[in-house]
Parts: C-alpha cells; sequence; structure tokens
C-alpha cells in the first residue's frame, strides 16, 4: 500500500506560519497511534504504536507506522511525546529509535518507565524527560502543557501545543470516571481553561464515539470479581492487558480477601507488573505473590493466575494453556476470567480460546457474561462534554475505526463546530492549519511496515497474498526438464501438491494437456524458461480450476538440460 488515497496530491510546501498535522496511524484503525506535528521545519511527535495482526496477515508478529515520511527528516525531530504506556502507543518506539537513538522521548513516571524496559530488551538506552500534569515544557518551537486523563492505566495524559501556527490539544486515550481507583480524574478544568484561551484544533479519541452514554466506574469491577472468586472451587486464571495496573490490582485484592497466591504469567505481565510495583503503582501485600514454579505445591482453590492472553493471540500464555501447549494445564472447573474489552478483528481469536478453554471443562467469564471489564475510552456522552468545555475552532478524531472516526465528526458538529471545519482523515492524509483553519491539503505515502520475527518491513502485500493462499488452498509444485535448445520435454512432468487436497496421481488426467500446450511452444521456438514457466502456471491452474473449483498456488519449476 504505497500510497493509500491517489486522489490526494502530495502536499504543496508548508506556508510559513502554518502548522501541519500527519498521522502515520492510528486513524481507520485501532492501533498503530502516531501524530507527526509540524511548524517552521521541525517536527514533534505524538505516540509511536503498534497495531496487533489480524487474521489475513498471517505470519505477522507486530505492524509498525511507515516513517517513510519522516526518514529523511529525523533530524529535525525535537522530541517525541508519549501519552501512555499502552502497546499501541509506544510498542514501535523501538524501531524508530533504532533510525535516530537520541530522539528525547518526552512521558510521565510510569510510561517512562515501561518504555525504558521495553527498550532494554532491544539494547537502547534512551534519552528521556519525564513530564507530570500541570508543567509546561518547550521543545524547539512546540510548547507543551500536559493534562491528566484517566484510561485504563495509570499516568495517562493529555497534551496542548501551542505554536505561532496554532494551538491544538490532543487528548490521547481517555475516560471521564469519576471514581478512579487511583483518584486521578481527567483534568475537565484544564480542558475548560485551555480551550477559553483558544484551542484551534483539537484531536480526540474515538474509539467508544459511537457507544451512548458515560463510562462505568472501574470501581463496580470490584464485587462481580469477589463475586467470581467466592463462587470459584478451584484455581482462578484472569487475563487481561499487561499494562492494566488497576485491573491487576482488583484482582489482587480479590485474592487476598479470598486468601489465594497469586502469580504472574507472561514475560510482558511480569515485566510491567514488576516496573508498576518498584514504583508504587501497584500495591502487593508480603507474601501473596509466588513464583509460577510454586503452584503446584499449593492447592487449586489457593491459587490465582494473572495472565496475557485476553485478546486471543496466539502466542500468549492463556492461547496456549486452552492447546494444552503450556506448563499451566486447564483443569475440570477451573475459572477463566477474560477482564478485557475485545478490540474490533479479535472476535475470532478469543472466540476460539473460549471454546478451548471451555473444552477442559473451565468456567469461563467474559464481559459477555459478567460486568468483569469497563472500557478505558469515553463514550459519546462524555466526548461531547469535552467538546463543548473545549469549543474548538477545528476538529479532527482521532484514535478509532472509520465508523468511529465518523460517529465523533458528527458529535462535534452537533456541539456547534461547522461541519466545513471537522477534518475526517485517515492515515498519510495531511491536514494544514492556516489562518486558524484546518483543511485537507494532499496526502503522504503510508502503508503498513510488517514485522515478522528480525524481519522489518521485508514483508510485502503480495508475500502475505501467497500466504494466505498457500494456508487456504495449499499448493502443487511441476517440476518439467526440456532440453535447452529446442525446448521439447526431456522427461515426464513430475507433480507435487500439498495442502491442496488433490492426490498428485490425479494429474495424469490432464497431463496430455501440458504435453500438447509444451509441444506447441517448442515448435513456436518458445524456449525462454520463464515464458514455460508461465504457460505451465497457466495450464495447470486452469486444469485445476475447472475440476476442483480451487485455486492452489502453482509452482512451475523449469530445468533445461
Amino acid at each position: 500500500m504505497s500510497h493509500p488515497h491517489p486522489e490526494l496530491p502530495s502536499p504543496p510546501p508548508l506556508p510559513k506560519g502554518a502548522l501541519r498535522v500527519v498521522a502515520l496511524g492510528g486513524l481507520g484503525e485501532v492501533g498503530r497511534n502516531m501524530t507527526v506535528f509540524e511548524y517552521d521545519g521541525r517536527l514533534l511527535i505524538v505516540d509511536c504504536g503498534v497495531l496487533f495482526p489480524e487474521t489475513e496477515q498471517p505470519g505477522v508478529d507486530l505492524i509498525l507506522p511507515d516513517f517513510e515520511h519522516i526518514r529523511h527528516r529525523l533530524d529535525d525531530v525535537e522530541a517525541l511525546v508519549l501519552t501512555h504506556g499502552h502497546e499501541d502507543h509506544i510498542g514501535a518506539v523501538p524501531y524508530l529509535l533504532r533510525e535516530r537513538a537520541d530522539i528525547p522521548v518526552i512521558g510521565s513516571r510510569l510510561t517512562l518507565a515501561l518504555i525504558t524496559s521495553k527498550l532494554g530488551e532491544h539494547r537502547i538506552k534512551p534519552v528521556t524527560q519525564q513530564v507530570a500534569e500541570g508543567e509546561r515544557h518547550s521543545f524547539g518551537p512546540f510548547a507543551c502543557e500536559f493534562f491528566a486523563v484517566n484510561h485504563s492505566i495509570p499516568d495517562a495524559l493529555a497534551v496542548g501545543v501551542r505554536t505561532p501556527g496554532g494551538t491544538v490539544l490532543h487528548t490521547g486515550d481517555f475516560k471521564m470516571d469519576q471514581l478512579p481507583l487511583d483518584g486521578r480524574l481527567t483534568d475537565l478544568g484544564g480542558f475548560a481553561r485551555f480551550g477559553a484561551e483558544g484551542v484551534d484544533l483539537l484531536l480526540s479519541d474515538s474509539t467508544n464515539a459511537e457507544v451512548p452514554g458515560f463510562v462505568t466506574s472501574e470501581r463496580d469491577i470490584a464485587p462481580v470479581l469477589d463475586g467470581v472468586f467466592a463462587r470459584a472451587a478451584k484455581r482462578v486464571i484472569v487475563a487481561c492487558f499487561a499494562s492494566h495496573v488497576h485491573r491487576v490490582q482488583q484482582v489482587l485484592d480479590a485474592a487476598g480477601a479470598h486468601g489465594r497466591k497469586v502469580a504472574f504469567v507472561g514475560r510482558s505481565m511480569v515485566r510491567n507488573m514488576n516496573v508498576a510495583r518498584d514504583l508504587g503503582y501497584l500495591q502487593v501485600p508480603d507474601g501473596l505473590l509466588v513464583d509460577v514454579r510454586e503452584l503446584d505445591e499449593l492447592p487449586p482453590d489457593r491459587v490465582v493466575l494473572v495472565s496475557t492472553g485476553s485478546q486471543g493471540e496466539p502466542m500468549s500464555a492463556l492461547s496456549r494453556m486452552a492447546n494444552r501447549d503450556h506448563q499451566i494445564r486447564i483443569e475440570e472447573d477451573d475459572t477463566i476470567v477474560l477482564a478485557s474489552s475485545l478490540i474490533p478483528g479479535n472476535e475470532n481469536a478469543v472466540n476460539r480460546v473460549i471454546n478451548g478453554l471451555t473444552r477442559w471443562g473451565a468456567k469461563v467469564v467474559h464481559k459477555g457474561n459478567a460486568r468483569v471489564h469497563v472500557s478505558g475510552h469515553s463514550p459519546a456522552g462524555e466526548l461531547l462534554y469535552v467538546l463543548n468545555m473545549v469549543r474548538p475552532r477545528n476538529f479532527m478524531p482521532v484514535h478509532g475505526e472509520w465508523r468511529h472516526l465518523r460517529a465523533h465528526a458528527d458529535l462535534a458538529v452537533l456541539s456547534g463546530v461547522p461541519e466545513s471545519h471537522v477534518a475526517v482523515a485517515e492515515d498519510g492524509v495531511v491536514v494544514d492549519l492556516i489562518d486558524g483553519r484546518a483543511r485537507v491539503v494532499g496526502a503522504v505515502p503510508c502503508g503498513y511496515v510488517y514485522v515478522d520475527g528480525a524481519s522489518v518491513g521485508d514483508i510485502t502485500e503480495a508475500a502475505l497474498k501467497d500466504r494466505r493462499i498457500l494456508g487456504d488452498e495449499g499448493f502443487v509444485s511441476v517440476v518439467i526438464v526440456v532440453d535447452s535448445t529446442t525446448g521439447k520435454l526431456v522427461s515426464e512432468p513430475q507433480f507435487h501438491a500439498r495442502g491442496s487436497g488433490i492426490d498428485p496421481s490425479d494429474f495424469d488426467a490432464m497431463l496430455p494437456k501440458l504435453e500438447e500446450g509444451l509441444e506447441r511452444a517448442a515448435a513456436d521456438g518458445v524456449n525462454d524458461p520463464h515464458q514455460l514457466r508461465q504457460l505451465v502456471r497457466r495450464t495447470v491452474g486452469r486444469w485445476v480450476s475447472d475440476t476442483y473449483r480451487r485455486r492452489p498456488m502453482i509452482i512451475p519449476v523449469v530445468m533445461d538440460v
């Protein structure tokens, strides 16, 4: 995907005194959040996250933002501001810092601790600057003010950016829980004050823009978890995001109240909870935590495991437990709690895990049958509050699929933002703020960058198409030996089929067609290996399609002697 908007031209040079906004991820998708602000030749980046692959991207580990637009301008980057520590906002930072290691990384205490720990695994030592709500810091021409926001991870921030070209408020991910577990409210007063000073452009979280009303408080989860623990006959296994410190705290509290010991399972869960505990964001009573290797010595009704895998990720701890491919084996009457919202696109994977767990006799508790999770994103009622408090001159919905962006744009219009001042963009679209008006002025190349093992960016859409065909239809290889001078067959073609459901002996029926085609090509003087491969691919592919209504990958091998 080299250019997602062929109808849009390349953007013109940025006019003097104007502010440019380019999202390199996070628009039209849930994940991969990354926004680049440009003023007077200098750049400020807000967030740099990953997107997790779906079933049509087999073999892919992660999907990164496309850095191509800024790759030749990395020296112009003043700072990378991280709004919070979720993977869809910080997961791609190691890959950006591989290209320029000394980009200053700006974030709250917990966010910097999480990203520093992650970067340590990549052997990168970042240049960091810790900030907190209420503080103001300048990075080149970008004067940034930070605001506390409530989210499903502690220490989340919104950032206001003042430049001579205009003032922008970027909410990051947020909600407005009025009784947050850590007592840290979204700074609505700060938003209102910032708005009163004049906000030229508001970029606001759109994930729950289609959901009416107001968010349920995190405190409502505790009694539900307590009931689950009270009824559990054997082990309780809670799967949640490895960064959801608040949820893990509630699990620890429930476990302590019911006399159970807790073990963390999964590398990212262990790493993040150790960081949160060391910084005081996670309160762990003495003696509550045990090593996973000690679990066999405890009776099942005294055990709680906190695991990764709430999204059905194939290699996560919970998925491997469901497949009986993990040291922890699911037993009859175990209780599994999926304490997270479904990320769009993961429904099938999660359902497979639920079915796998249920097969072994476990009871699975999830958001569909119990209130064991509330979203970290504001629904429509709260989004309207922010729009009405900030009163932006222009609005750009961010962080969501197209339906979320459109729904949020409609809310902005209802709140009084002129429709002509609402910029609904997607990745790669360039929005310029000129003389107080935001307009789409073009688009830059902005595709998916796939991480596959140690490979970054080497996997193309064509390669993924081949993988999908191989996974769905299998392949047929045809080996032919021809005379390099005459182009005639030297021996009978050899057929090999895997995953196509076709027995190699079945190809005897189409041999005459293939031989006839090769003889005709030899008579016409065609002996180029590439042309012969194309002939074999067409002939065999047509026969397989007509006979079996299948389209396996055809791999012709031409050897000349």
